[in-house]
């Protein structure tokens, strides 16, 4: 029942909520269950996992706006749960585009969404 995710800790103040996502259901695709590209089984399911009440509403008013947009032709499946433990992966996961940029995955998925992110939001990434 585990999902592949990640944990970021933020400033408000500095990063509102509403531009973290903007990014994620920029660089996924949120309307397909179980499934992103070619991984399929629910650990890649969409899925935001709330730290309070003020993510959550934050997180189902922007999935609402984007359900009556036209964004997307489907609806969005992204699950919204409450966060109850986050175990970080194991050590040979972390900073995996960095250490291994000329394999196929970081080339054919990872780095096609970072430029999309760097042209949308060129200020989050580190130059």
């Amino acid at each position: 029942g585990h999902a592949e995710v990640i944990q970021i800790e933020f400033d408000e103040q500095q990063l509102p909520l509403t531009v973290l996502l903007d990014v994620f259901f920029s660089v996924h695709n949120p309307t397909t269950l179980n499934r992103q590209g070619a991984d399929i089984g629910t650990q890649y399911r969409s899925v935001i996992f709330y730290h309070d009440t003020q993510q959550q509403q934050l997180a189902q008013a922007y999935i609402q706006t984007l359900n009556a947009s036209s964004q997307w032709q489907q609806p969005i499946v992204t699950e919204l749960s409450p966060l109850e433990l986050f175990y970080a992966a194991e050590s040979y996961h972390h900073d995996y585009y960095n250490q291994h940029p000329t394999q196929g995955y970081c080339q054919a998925v990872i780095q096609p969404k970072l430029m999309a992110l760097q042209n949308q939001h060129p200020h989050l990434l580190k130059k």
